[in-house]
């Protein structure tokens, strides 16, 4: 539904599922003061997203039932809206019942009482493959400080952006941008040889048409997709796991060798050490069909603990 805000721009009012957090989904995206992608605001986010080569920007307020977004610079057009409309509900995974996910985690000692205290909560997603991707080679074998620091300076470097009373809000830079440089482009940057290889070569095959998301979605099965991921350079286990949750929004995707959940589960169990990867195994059977949720509600569980929250 539209609607005309106090300054005469158009308002959208989206419908929320019962489910839903917006302070929860918030607490995520607050998780690093270095964050260029998204600002908070006296509780509204803003967010830069291109509808064809427009950029736009949107606020996004909660009434508790709905989300309200506006667009404070320039009300795009109808369908430029319907777009935007459709990235809020991707990037929130608003579409997902998590009814199942609830009685899931009732019957488990450690996720009831994480998923009673974050209720609401939604895997907050990536719905570009190629940011999810560089994203999390980024953040490979680092911690997450570092990652954010090169994240901050490849943006600020190759996207763009536009500034709005006094802020600038930036855009995460695009694949045809990035296949166009070399690996010292990023060396500069301080991106190791390696990852620079692996960014500037996913996106020479994305550029190509070789990589695609809708070529990915038409694999079907998680399974396959895992395989075509994993069969790009660069891209390990955990990697493709983490893009399957993040931006395909596979609730199953079970990233079982990150680091994060380890913390998680060992804070959780009240453990002296962090668990084997076939106690995590074992622990994990029940939570089939939403291990990817179970990971993330997880994760939530170490934000308090500033530099231990994940990608």
């Amino acid at each position: 539904m539209n609607r005309y805000g106090k300054d005469g721009g158009t308002v959208i009012e989206l419908a929320v599922p019962l489910e839903f957090s917006f302070t929860e989904c918030l607490i995520f995206l607050e998780r690093s003061d270095q964050e260029l992608l998204h600002q908070t605001r006296q509780g509204y986010l803003y967010k830069l997203i291109k509808i064809g080569q427009e950029l736009v920007l949107l606020k996004i307020g909660s009434t508790g039932t709905s989300l309200q977004i506006e667009f404070p610079i320039k009300t795009p057009s109808k369908d430029a809206q319907a777009t935007a409309i459709k990235y809020v509900k991707e990037w929130f995974d608003l579409d997902k019942n998590l009814r199942a996910f609830y009685e899931t985690a009732s019957k488990d000692k450690m996720l009831k009482k994480v998923a009673e205290e974050y209720a609401g909560l939604r895997v907050v997603g990536i719905p570009d493959l190629f940011e999810a991707i560089t994203w999390a080679i980024m953040g490979q074998q680092i911690n997450l400080k570092f990652a954010y620091t090169l994240k901050q300076r490849f943006v600020q470097e190759y996207g763009e952006h536009v500034d709005y009373d006094g802020q600038s809000f930036w855009l995460f830079p695009e694949y045809e941008t990035i296949a166009d440089l070399s690996v010292e482009h990023l060396r500069k940057l301080q991106f190791t040889t390696r990852k620079a290889e692996y960014i500037i070569g996913i996106a020479h095959s994305m550029r190509s048409g070789s990589l695609s998301k809708n070529k990915l979605i038409q694999m079907e099965s998680i399974e396959k997709i895992h395989r075509g991921l994993t069969s790009l350079r660069g891209i390990g286990d955990w990697t493709a796991d983490y893009v399957l949750m993040k931006c395909f929004r596979h609730q199953d995707a079970f990233p079982i060798a990150d680091v994060g959940l380890h913390l998680a589960m060992q804070k959780q169990l009240g453990l002296d050490r962090k668990p084997a990867i076939e106690e995590i195994k074992d622990r994990s059977k029940d939570w089939i069909g939403w291990r990817g949720y179970a990971t993330f509600y997880l994760w939530r569980s170490l934000y308090d603990e500033s530099n231990k929250s994940r990608l």
